[in-house]
């Protein structure tokens, strides 16, 4: 009865912004009007935002910015000592630095350190709580860029890059973090500037508790969907996560914008039963995915899991951690039931579309529905059309790379770790255990998600050098293929609807768009699959 509870109040809070929240964004990136605030930080980095962009400008704009971020963030930490607020902190580690760099910028925030032994205050607030707020401002940019690609007719330009990330901050996810860490707050989540505090235990003792501004870092953790914790427990840490209620809290914050993000796309193109479409595959895969994972986990051990929480509700954050690309964690997923762990790999290799992180979601679905109206096309012998843009060779060229990108980042990487003397080291398990141990670190980091399944020493040079670059790689070559497929589109006219133009907006077509993701994933993964989770939970 309390699982159901839960999900039913996830789903009534869900359903009560959904309209609002989207025609806000909506307004966002429609209006012509720039903010005053927006127009000093435009004159400060010499951008004039009235000048719009072609795509491969729009592609060096988001480039140069997140090379920027990188290069900051990793200087932040390797000067850390040298820096107020330091908290005693030494610099970090150079190939811990990288990770830590190329994680936050691309919205993976996969984390091979312990927050609180590792991160002093400032590089925490100005550095990584920065990157949780710019890097997913960049996903909602691309987003926004593909869906004008579809609105548009013979036009090179997509918006400005410089523009788009700047409202995404200043009007969407400023105002929402703001709220969110005053009842964060509320709930128990630490926020201060102390290094922390000396008390004693319950035993006598002397123990030291440490502070920081936790709660301002919790709230755009879980809006961007980010993922990385102020401490080494993540949302499990009662600083944290001090109470049930709001860690479930915590999940419809990091569900808040993916999911209102269909209704932006409707808005946007004109036509709002497009986005109920896309939101129905969204909800449909995404209660799947919460029901198996909650039935192979009722009668497993309780291990792994925070007694505080129970069961359902550490299933449910593990699902929708997974279905985003957050990487928030309230439990330990290496703990697990073999199937319940699969249920967890599998929502990351769908490509995370379910609904998917903020912008990155909503763009990667609309590739796969892309990929949906050309199978459809095939089965009736016409060439297929997605909102009146029609989608021939080159098109499916950029839309197929996109699909193929993350499977062989994931693939590849996991051969060479299990191949190699340097990744053998850091598995503590082998047989199929050890083989999804390395598969899950591979596969977080490729789509961008960040959760770990524990059981591998992942701060290693070998591991934080080659994810790092599964990181970069997963992040930045699908947006290069989706600006790319945006431009391809905004240059053509529209097509006129006509009787043989396939309906988009109807059961039909989201039924096949479901099939197509599941499929997809399904003919990929499954072979890696059955050799590390099905293997295990089979024997």
């Amino acid at each position: 009865m309390t699982a159901w509870l839960q999900v039913g109040l996830l789903v009534l809070a869900l359903a009560l912004v959904h309209v609002p929240l989207g025609d806000w964004m909506a307004r966002v990136f429609t209006a012509e009007r720039h903010w005053r605030v927006e127009k000093l930080a435009y004159r400060l980095v010499g951008v004039d935002a009235d000048a719009e962009q072609r795509w491969p400008t729009y592609l060096r704009s988001v480039l140069a910015f997140s090379l920027v971020g990188v290069l900051l963030l990793f200087s932040l930490q390797r000067l850390q000592a040298l820096l107020p607020l330091s908290n005693g902190m030494a610099p970090v580690e150079p190939s811990s630095a990288w990770n830590t760099a190329v994680s936050f910028v691309t919205n993976t925030n996969w984390q091979g350190y312990a927050g609180e032994s590792t991160m002093g205050h400032l590089v925490q607030m100005a550095g990584l709580a920065v990157q949780n707020f710019v890097s997913a401002a960049v996903g909602l940019a691309v987003l926004v860029a593909l869906v004008r690609g579809f609105v548009r007719r013979g036009t090179d330009r997509l918006g400005n890059a410089w523009v788009d990330t700047t409202r995404a901050v200043v009007r969407l996810l400023l105002p929402l973090a703001v709220v969110a860490t005053v009842v964060l707050v509320l709930g128990g989540v630490v926020q201060n500037l102390r290094s922390g505090t000396d008390v004693t235990t319950l035993g006598g003792g002397s123990q030291f508790v440490p502070g920081g501004p936790v709660a301002s870092q919790e709230a755009i953790k879980e809006l961007g969907t980010n993922g990385g914790g102020f401490f080494n427990a993540n949302s499990a840490h009662p600083f944290e996560g001090p109470s049930a209620w709001v860690s479930l809290f915590q999940v419809f914050l990091l569900l808040l914008i993916p999911f209102s993000l269909p209704r932006t796309f409707g808005r946007m193109v004109g036509d709002r039963t497009q986005g109920l479409a896309i939101l129905g595959v969204m909800g449909l895969l995404a209660a799947i995915s919460v029901s198996l994972l909650s039935g192979f986990q009722a009668g497993a051990l309780p291990e792994g899991q925070e007694t505080r929480f129970g069961g359902p509700l550490s299933a449910l954050f593990a699902a929708a951690t997974t279905l985003t690309s957050t990487g928030a964690v309230n439990s330990m997923h290496d703990s697990y039931s073999p199937l319940g762990g699969m249920v967890t790999l599998f929502n990351m290799m769908l490509g995370e579309v379910a609904p998917g992180g903020v912008g990155s979601g909503l763009y990667g679905m609309l590739v796969l529905a892309v990929v949906a109206v050309f199978v459809a096309g095939l089965m009736v012998g016409r060439t297929p059309e997605y909102l009146g843009k029609k989608l021939g060779r080159r098109e499916m060229t950029l839309a197929s790379l996109y699909i193929l990108t993350t499977p062989a980042i994931v693939l590849v990487g996991t051969a060479v770790a299990v191949a190699v003397p340097a990744g053998q080291a850091g598995m503590l398990n082998d047989g199929p255990h050890g083989l999804s141990e390395v598969l899950y670190a591979f596969t977080s980091a490729g789509n961008n998600n960040g959760s770990a399944f524990a059981g591998l020493i992942a701060g290693t040079t070998f591991y934080n050098t080659a994810l790092g670059l599964a990181m970069v790689l997963g992040r930045f070559v699908p947006i290069v293929l989706v600006l790319a497929l945006a431009g391809r589109l905004a240059a053509q006219g529209k097509a006129p609807a006509t009787a043989g133009t396939l309906p988009t907006h109807r059961p039909l077509f989201a039924g096949l768009l479901t099939a197509v993701v599941l499929v997809v994933v399904g003919l990929t993964y499954f072979p890696v699959l059955a050799l590390g989770p099905l293997a295990e939970g089979l024997s």
